[in-house]
């Protein structure tokens, strides 16, 4: 297909409502983009089995997963980032020297090492069900992204680990990729693969790690809930996920 642009939405704060929802027009409008061959690509820090069905709900089938680490369109992998056992190990003995909990993501599931406040705080935090305790999991199964669950030690883990972005997504957890993963790497790769290149690209955010999709993304666009940094880097400044800000989007840019 031929697409004459690409939207790449991030999800809490941005797609869905404060109940990590998606909205009856959410779905009308995703499904209008589609047929004005616009793209429309989820851009998250969360993985498939959290999203998909929120994806299903939206009719959006491409996803830029776990920050950047996964690509799927139109039902097709067409990037997977995996974590190399060792560093996988150092992370956790870290993570266990502060006594904070760690949960290890691939595109089919979630686990983690324990379950503890921080870890039952950020699963409720974005309404997705706790995962099951697996300590040894990542030696046998793909690991994409880290989940450190804690509140006080991220400069402690920022500096111990300068090849690792840490990303606070909720009060209660670390969003933890390679430094070469990010949403905006992934755009690109998406892009470059899908020869998109040429093609406008809107992006949609509230948060930080939606910095790095921003500038991937020809036209920036901060929901009035989002981050000052956010706003700052913004072309357009939209009104909250709350109050109607992806719509209102959307139909500023005449894309639906």
């Amino acid at each position: 297909m031929t697409y004459k642009a690409t939207a790449f939405f991030d999800l809490d704060g941005t797609l869905l409502d404060d109940k990590s929802q998606v909205r009856p027009e959410i779905k009308e409008a995703m499904t209008q983009l589609k047929e004005n061959n616009i793209l429309p690509v989820i851009a998250t820090g969360r993985t498939e089995v959290e999203v998909a069905a929120i994806m299903k709900e939206a009719n959006i089938d491409s996803d830029i997963i776990m920050n950047g680490a996964f690509i799927r369109v139109a039902g097709d992998i067409i990037f997977s980032d995996v974590y190399d056992k060792e560093l996988i190990k150092e992370v956790y003995d870290a993570v266990k020297e502060n006594n904070d909990v760690i949960s290890f993501y691939n595109e089919k599931e979630i686990w983690c090492n324990a379950h503890n406040e921080f870890l039952l705080g950020a699963y409720d935090f974005i309404h997705t069900p706790v995962p099951p305790i697996d300590p040894e999991g990542y030696l046998t199964k793909p690991v994409n992204m880290l989940l450190v669950l804690g509140q006080d030690n991220d400069t402690y883990y920022t500096s111990q680990f300068p090849q690792l972005n840490f990303y606070r997504n909720t009060p209660f957890s670390l969003d933890t990729v390679k430094k070469t993963v990010s949403k905006g790497n992934a755009v690109k790769i998406l892009q470059e693969k899908l020869q998109l290149t040429d093609v406008p690209s809107y992006a949609f955010g509230d948060g930080p790690n939606d910095l790095a999709l921003f500038e991937a993304c020809d036209i920036k666009i901060a929901m009035g809930n989002a981050v000052d940094v956010l706003k700052e880097k913004a072309d357009f400044i939209t009104k909250k996920n709350t109050e109607g800000g992806i719509i209102h989007a959307l139909k500023h840019f005449e894309l639906i």
